[in-house]
């Protein structure tokens, strides 16, 4: 019996993010949801109550990923791996959950009137000890003197974009889907930029056992 709830409740999640991503939180209906999610409309309501429950359940599916995805600025690292492994995270989010990435794209842009105080609180956090870091590194002069701040907002905006904006580059690439070596290139890119941009070291020193 779980893993039938378990199996309805990811159908109605994923459907629930396209209409959201497609049509906004007040245009969508549920009816479309559970017509997408090939369930009966009451399904939507035994499960998630309401839509505007379903609806933070969309932006609990990608806040938890964007704060994991910064989990390399929670322990000791040089820049080199950190923002390495950072930049990988958030193209594995713009790649596996790109409606749910659209979803909270116009959240923020509405100004998060559904975002609880607490992940406004985590998301927040985490960006503010993230500059901490950066700046940390630049203070021990192990990256070029940028400003940490909009370094951050670079990264959001380069990765999240191949979620958020996926017409427009299905549109100048002429693929209607990009594969998983156009997402590995995406990162490569970026971090080749970042990197070379920031004048960051890439021999980053061995760990000791």
């Amino acid at each position: 019996m779980s893993s039938i709830r378990e199996r309805n409740r990811d159908l109605i999640l994923r459907a629930a993010s396209e209409e959201f991503a497609d049509k906004g939180f007040a245009a969508t209906k549920t009816s479309d949801i559970a017509a997408k999610a090939g369930l009966p409309k009451p399904n939507v309501y035994y499960y998630f109550k309401s839509k505007e429950n379903l609806y933070r359940e969309v932006l609990e599916s990608i806040v938890e990923p964007l704060l994991q995805a910064s989990s390399p600025f929670n322990q000791a690292g040089h820049p080199f791996e950190v923002l390495t492994a950072y930049i990988r995270s958030k193209i594995r989010i713009s790649r596996d959950l790109p409606y749910a990435s659209k979803v909270f794209a116009s959240e923020i842009m509405h100004g998060a009137p559904h975002l609880s105080k607490e992940q406004t609180e985590q998301l927040n956090l985490q960006a503010k000890h993230n500059i901490e870091c950066i700046q940390h590194w630049i203070d021990q002069g192990l990256m070029a003197k940028v400003d940490p701040h909009h370094l951050l907002f670079s990264i959001w905006a380069a990765t999240q974009t191949y979620a958020d904006f996926d017409w427009q580059i299905s549109t100048v690439t002429g693929k209607a889907s990009l594969s998983d070596a156009d997402y590995d290139a995406a990162a490569e890119t970026i971090i080749r930029l970042v990197i070379k941009g920031c004048e960051v070291d890439e021999k980053a020193p061995a760990k000791s056992a």
